[in-house]
């Protein structure tokens, strides 16, 4: 006789739990684990070009019913408060992920991209619980990279790789972001070979632009968005396809060159130009023409950056020039004769040209004492815009790193309009001497000022000389030198203490006394802290970049930080300390899961110039994050602390809720070195 199990109520009770369970998470489940929700293809308008040919890849987005991906652009509503949308990318690769090689390819071309028209629907992905209007990609939805095979194409098979990313979302819910590097190949006949592919398929190349291809043979330029970003905030973006594009890209350059006047590098030495202008007030010709000349130094020298990122290779980032430290230390030399003859040190034998340079600070009656020679002038024009890159504006920087993608003319001319909005303070100043007639040009205040700023000059030399000595005399993933901020802050107290102390002796008025004694004191804390911080290693272990430990740090899943800086950016030093240094940032890339990379730029570290220049980018500072639920690098020349954080909750995706292991890296040399297995060198010398 059967004997009835005691269990079996206990049983069917797990057993109808399990089914609930089932049937509860089968929509989750379906939604982020079932059948692809968008199936991605590529499809070439042709399988044989000739050398000198024209194809059109089709990136075909076919999307389930319900379902749709972000634009390009994405735009949420401000209803939406938090969310973030994945814009979709489609870009030439840059690296094979296919262990093939890949970009850079120079037998193609790449045009833009032509992005298929947006459709707006109402959904809820904020949360809210109201539908609401948003655009974004659905159905079938087909975007066109135009590319051109070039003359000398080798025949044979030849393939075209472009890194597709997107995330897809339904009516409330949104998917993990997608991306991968997707691959058609087409092969190379000779040039009197017969067409044996067939013509393009309306049905998908219908809707191209042909244009397209006739404006990239004509050299003409086919607009891409270009956004301009400030501290994690997009401030504005220009539209390509906006008719004022060109002229709101030269405004945004001028703005970027005007702000370049306000660098530490470059403010110093502004009053000796104006202290030049007003030698000549009295002649308001002779004023205009010796502004007009420092103008166009000024413009002379942004052209000339602007040829060499056109027609010259290997030079593609603005402040390129620093990288060589050859050139730094002779910037560094030359502001000290500045400074030298700022304090009137004039009986030591200085060349005759010095004066001409220099003759606001002539008191010996040299050539030049009534406001410079032309050839000093201009070269005073051109010395100014060459302090002033070290410390490449956002916005500046911004425009300057999209012409350097595009064809010479429009590159040419957007540096053209950094030199313009850089002189337009001294333009002005000339056309109106009596803005500067009262300027003194003898007496004690007018030494005080030359003394004061000869002081300063000097701690600007001692800024370039360190930093051009610093990449002679170690590697990049050595620790940097930085004692020499010591004696800037030095320079800086001598400086402001003859400042309060000749105020005294020179004035009895207590307003004038008491203003300055506070300037005093405010430059000198600023000096101390200046000194403190920079040259403080920082909480973080900056591990020094190599394409191995990045690729390393990548193959296990690891949120990655890229801090792109060199020693004589002082916007990435404010960066570092305002930003990076604070206790929830440092929290952020010390945690098991990311990885802290610093890419030092100080010297020719060819391989970290590499990186910046598979990222798109020119100039620094940059702060570049990938990660697991980015793969597709997250990129900011300026950010917050806010910033920092979000896009490295983003790269960590669903790696967030399950953090990675402890880095357990191979043993990286540093200063003959070895570290212990399961530790990386940072560039501090600790270990992790």
């Amino acid at each position: 006789m059967p004997t009835t199990c005691p269990y079996r109520p206990l049983a069917l009770l797990v057993q109808g739990l399990a089914w609930l369970l089932i049937l509860l998470i089968t929509p989750l489940a379906a939604g982020q684990f079932g059948p692809p929700k968008v199936e991605l293809s590529l499809v070439a308008s042709k399988t044989q070009v000739r050398p000198g040919d024209q194809v059109v890849v089709a990136v075909i987005f076919n999307h389930q019913d319900g379902w749709h991906i972000h634009t390009n652009n994405p735009n949420p509503p401000d209803e939406w408060e938090g969310f973030e949308a994945i814009p979709t990318v489609i870009r030439p690769a840059t690296e094979s992920a296919l262990g093939e090689t890949a970009i850079p390819q120079p037998q193609l071309t790449f045009g833009p991209v032509q992005w298929p028209t947006p459709h707006t629907v109402d959904i809820d992905l904020g949360g809210t619980g109201i539908p609401l209007p948003y655009e974004v990609f659905e159905g079938r939805a087909i975007a066109y990279v135009p590319v051109i095979v070039s003359d000398e194409a080798p025949l044979g098979e030849l393939s075209i790789f472009l890194d597709v990313g997107y995330q897809a979302c339904d009516d409330s819910v949104c998917g993990m972001p997608v991306s991968g590097q997707q691959k058609v190949t087409l092969q190379v006949v000779a040039p009197e070979a017969a067409a044996a592919a067939a013509p393009r398929d309306p049905a998908v190349f219908g809707g191209f632009n042909s244009q397209v291809f006739s404006d990239l043979l004509a050299g003409k330029t086919v607009q891409e968005d270009l956004s301009f970003d400030l501290f994690g905030t997009n401030f504005f973006t220009l539209r390509g396809t906006n008719p004022l594009f060109l002229v709101f890209l030269l405004l945004a350059a001028a703005l970027g060159g005007l702000i370049l006047n306000l660098t530490p590098c470059v403010i110093p030495v502004i009053p000796i130009k104006i202290m030049s202008l007003s030698a000549a007030a009295g002649n308001p010709r002779r004023c205009f023409y010796l502004g007009i000349i420092t103008s166009l130094g000024i413009i002379f020298f942004w052209l000339v950056i602007g040829a060499c990122i056109a027609f010259i290779a290997s030079f593609k980032q603005v402040n390129q020039l620093f990288q060589n430290p050859w050139f730094t230390l002779g910037v560094g030399g030359f502001v000290a004769v500045m400074a030298l003859s700022m304090l009137g040190l004039y009986d030591i034998n200085v060349p005759q040209w010095v004066y001409r340079f220099m003759p606001a600070a002539n008191p010996k009656g040299k050539p030049g004492a009534t406001g410079g020679s032309t050839s000093g002038t201009f070269l005073f024009g051109i010395f100014t815009a060459i302090l002033s890159t070290p410390c490449t504006a956002p916005f500046m920087a911004t425009a300057s790193a999209w012409a350097a993608r595009q064809p010479p003319a429009l590159t040419l001319s957007t540096f053209a309009a950094i030199g313009i909005g850089m002189a337009l303070p001294y333009a002005i100043l000339s056309a109106f001497p009596s803005w500067i007639a009262k300027v003194p040009r003898s007496g004690p205040a007018s030494i005080l000022v030359k003394q004061v700023m000869g002081i300063l000059m000097i701690g600007v030399a001692i800024f370039f000389l360190g930093t051009g000595l610093d990449p002679l005399l170690r590697l990049p993933v050595d620790p940097p030198i930085r004692f020499f901020w010591w004696i800037i802050a030095l320079c800086v107290i001598l400086a402001m203490v003859l400042l309060v102390v000749r105020t005294f002796q020179i004035t009895t008025r207590p307003a004038h006394r008491a203003v300055w004694s506070v300037v005093g004191l405010a430059f000198t804390a600023s000096g101390v802290w200046m000194a403190v911080h920079f040259t403080d290693r920082g909480p973080i272990p900056w591990v020094a970049y190599t394409p191995e430990r990045f690729q390393e740090a990548t193959s296990r899943g690891q949120v990655v930080v890229l801090d792109f800086t060199a020693e004589w950016c002082l916007n990435c030093k404010a960066l570092e300390v305002g930003v990076l240094h604070r206790p929830e940032v440092v929290k952020a890339l010390t945690a098991d899961d990311v990885v802290p990379m610093r890419v030092d730029l100080t010297g020719k570290n060819e391989p970290g110039g590499e990186k910046l220049k598979s990222l798109n980018w020119v100039g620094i500072p940059l702060l570049a994050i990938t990660g697991p639920g980015q793969p597709d690098p997250q990129k900011y020349d300026t950010y917050t602390t806010a910033t920092v954080l979000d896009a490295i909750s983003r790269a960590r995706g669903a790696a967030a809720a399950t953090p990675a292991p402890a880095a357990s890296a191979s043993p990286a040399v540093t200063d003959g070195a070895t570290a212990p297995p399961g530790s990386v060198t940072a560039v501090d010398g600790s270990s992790r």
